[in-house]
């Protein structure tokens, strides 16, 4: 009976503890008729009338370009002096540069005299006349490559919002496009017909290596197909910076190649490609957008930053390994005095992640690349001539 009695208090008070379950109106606060918008049914009609139809196009690429604004516009009655164009066409051919092409030629040539200095001819042989031809042939050729470069690249939409990275004659409207290409061609027909002229010197060997260094001066960066396009800019600079213009030099003096000449000239590529990684480490962001492809575009950053530190490390260490076995040249160890340089360039790169910051390593890495090959000429000729000190006293009686 006392079990009955609690289940059924238990029952009475879930039961009160339940609320009843109603349903609830909530209404609004009154308001007048005026104030509700309304939206007349007409309204509607008239908007689903001006409703265009959707029609789906293909999307094709076009090849049509046009001419962009000057950044600055002149008066109309201003009329630019010749010194004031003459500027503007050495800004266009990107001065910066040219170290690239000269300092192979000055190392091969260097190179070459101190190969004909002996003890009965200490000043030896040096060919002026075949130097400063093969310097101008390659000058003329690698600055009409830049002007054809810029003349391909506004086609092809490459560095047309990247102030850093083009000459600017076509990109600031100051030139014609037309002409741009018409100069850049008209240098490189002159500088490989003068070249011709210089390498009958060296023999076929160097003509085939003028052949082939002016073919890339064009299609580096012509056509949709350019060697710069295909990851192959790196390489092409090793090639042309480095062992083509060195042995070219070389053998324009002596007549013939020579393994040592291959050697030295390994180290001069090597920074050439790192000039070159770091230009285009700075025009990524715009490759990429014109589709063009670099190994800065391959890579991941990291890698890039890693593959330019094995360029530099792999520049230094064959000048190590040919100046510190015993008879070596020793000398040529003053090339280390560009370290500082090549440590404010590896620390930029491992720094900096933007256009401006890679736009300041590549002129480092220039920089570098001009010291090291001066160096190396000053290691070349000191070394020939330290071989003479022995006999200087004889050399002076007579």
């Amino acid at each position: 009976m006392q079990n009955k009695h609690e289940d059924r208090n238990q029952e009475n008070s879930s039961q009160k503890s339940k609320k009843p379950v109603t349903s609830q109106i909530v209404t609004a606060e009154t308001v007048q008729a005026e104030e509700v918008p309304t939206i007349p049914l007409d309204s509607f009609q008239a908007i689903n009338a001006l409703q265009p139809e959707i029609e789906i196009r293909p999307v094709t690429a076009t090849r049509s370009v046009s001419l962009p604004g000057s950044l600055v516009v002149q008066p109309a009655e201003y009329r630019r002096g010749p010194f004031e164009w003459l500027h503007l066409w050495w800004d266009g051919l990107r001065p910066a540069y040219l170290p690239l092409s000269l300092a192979p030629v000055i190392v091969g040539s260097v190179l070459a005299w101190t190969q004909t200095i002996s003890q009965k001819l200490p000043l030896g042989h040096f060919h002026i006349l075949h130097f400063l031809g093969l310097l101008v042939a390659v000058l003329l050729i690698q600055a009409g490559a830049q002007l054809v470069n810029d003349y391909y690249d506004y086609l092809r939409g490459i560095d047309t919002s990247n102030a850093l990275g083009p000459g600017g004659l076509i990109q600031q409207a100051v030139v014609r496009p037309v002409t741009v290409l018409t100069v850049g061609l008209f240098m490189l027909a002159f500088g490989g017909l003068l070249d011709l002229v210089v390498a009958l010197n060296g023999g076929w060997p160097v003509i085939l290596f003028g052949l082939a260094g002016l073919l890339c001066a064009f299609f580096y960066s012509a056509t949709t197909r350019s060697l710069s396009s295909l990851t192959l800019g790196e390489l092409v600079a090793f090639a042309i910076f480095g062992p083509l213009l060195t042995l070219s030099a070389y053998a324009v003096q002596i007549g013939s190649l020579n393994r040592m000449a291959l050697l030295y000239s390994l180290p001069l590529g090597l920074l050439a490609a790192a000039v070159i990684h770091a230009n285009n480490l700075r025009d990524m962001e715009s490759d990429v957008q014109a589709g063009k492809h670099t190994l800065a575009t391959f890579f991941s950053l990291r890698l890039s930053r890693i593959f330019y530190l094995l360029l530099l490390l792999a520049a230094y260490g064959i000048i190590v390994a040919l100046a510190v076995p015993h008879g070596a040249p020793h000398l040529l160890l003053i090339t280390l005095w560009t370290l500082p340089t090549a440590v404010v360039a590896l620390t930029g790169v491992f720094r900096t992640d933007n256009p401006v910051g890679f736009h300041a390593v590549m002129q480092q890495t220039l920089k570098l690349y001009s010291w090291f090959a001066f160096w190396l000429a000053v290691a070349l000729l000191g070394t020939a001539f330290w071989s003479l000190l022995p006999h200087l006293p004889s050399l002076l009686i007579h």
